[in-house]
C-alpha cells in the first residue's frame, strides 16, 4: 500500500516566551492508505493536538504535514472529522445532517439524497432519517456524525475519542460497527482513544505516544485477522498485545506523575 500522510517533524507548543509550554515535540509519522491507525498515550500527551494537526484545526509550531504530497494548512473535504462531542446540527433531522457537506459541495439534491440514504443505512439508521439529534440516544448521535462524515467521500477519516462518552455495551457495538464500514469502505482512519482495548481491536497499527512533551514511542502492527468480532477480545493474542501496550503507557503515566512531583 502506498504511503498518503507524512507527518515530518511536527512540533507544537502553546504560549510564548518563558511560560510556553511544548505540547508536542518533533513527530514523524507515515500513514499508509487503508490504515487504521490507533494513538494512545496518557492524559494531556498531544493525541488530540496531532490529530487536530492532520485535521487542519490547529497549526504546528514547527514541521509540516502532507496529505497526497499536497501540504496541510486548514481543513478541508479530504479529511472527515467525527468528534467526543456530538457535533449535529440540532435544526437539521438526521438526513440533512448527512446531506450538509454535499450540499455545501453543490451537489444536486436528488444526488445528496442518493448518497445520504446510502451511508445512513450503513451505519443503520434506516427509518431516522425524520428524526432530531434531540430525538436520537448518544450512540445513535455519532452514527449520524460517522455517516456525515463518510458521505463526503473523505480520504482519509479523523476520530478524536468517538465513542468516549458512550457506555460500554454501546460501545462495543460502535466498535464493530466502525470496523466493517472500513473493511467495506477502505478508508484511511487515524483513531484517537485512552481504551487499550479499544486500540488493539480496532486498529491495524498502535502508535503509543510519551507522556508530555508528546513523541511517538512505539508503533506497533497488529497481526490480528479481519473480520473481528468482540469474542477476539478474550483471545492469548489479544491479551499479549494488550498487556505489552498497557505497560508501555503505564510507564508513561508513572514518569509524568515523577516529573509532576518533582516541578512541585
Amino acid at each position: 500500500m502506498a504511503d498518503i500522510l507524512h507527518v515530518r517533524g511536527v512540533e507544537r507548543r502553546f504560549g510564548s516566551g518563558a511560560g510556553s509550554t511544548l505540547a508536542l515535540q518533533a513527530t514523524d509519522l507515515t500513514v499508509a492508505e487503508n490504515d487504521f491507525i490507533t494513538i494512545l498515550g496518557p492524559s494531556g500527551c498531544g493525541k488530540s493536538t496531532l490529530l487536530r494537526i492532520v485535521a487542519g484545526l490547529d497549526h504546528p509550531t514547527a514541521g509540516e504535514v502532507r496529505l497526497d504530497g499536497a501540504r496541510i494548512d486548514g481543513p478541508g473535504a479530504d479529511r472527515g472529522m467525527v468528534f467526543q462531542s456530538y457535533t449535529l446540527f440540532p435544526w437539521l433531522t438526521v438526513l440533512d445532517n448527512v446531506c450538509f457537506g454535499l450540499r455545501e459541495r453543490g451537489l444536486p439534491r436528488a444526488q445528496q439524497l442518493e448518497v445520504a440514504q446510502d451511508f445512513i443505512t450503513k451505519v443503520g439508521l434506516r427509518g431516522f432519517e425524520r428524526h432530531f439529534p434531540k430525538q436520537l440516544s448518544g450512540g445513535m448521535q455519532q452514527r449520524t456524525a460517522l455517516a456525515r462524515a463518510l458521505a463526503n467521500g473523505p480520504r482519509m477519516l479523523l476520530m478524536d475519542e468517538p465513542f468516549g462518552a458512550l457506555d460500554h455495551q454501546t460501545r462495543e457495538l460502535m466498535q464493530e460497527l466502525l470496523l466493517g464500514i472500513w473493511e467495506a469502505e477502505r478508508k484511511t482512519v487515524l483513531f484517537v482513544t485512552h481504551d487499550i482495548d479499544e486500540a488493539v481491536f480496532m486498529g491495524s497499527r498502535v502508535v503509543v505516544m510519551s507522556a508530555r512533551p508528546g513523541r511517538i514511542k512505539l508503533d506497533r502492527t497488529v497481526e490480528l485477522p479481519h473480520p473481528r468480532h468482540y469474542a477476539m477480545k478474550t483471545t492469548p493474542a489479544f491479551s499479549e498485545l494488550k498487556a505489552e501496550l498497557t505497560e508501555q503507557v503505564r510507564s508513561e503515566v508513572i514518569a509524568a506523575q515523577a516529573a509532576q512531583q518533582q516541578a512541585a
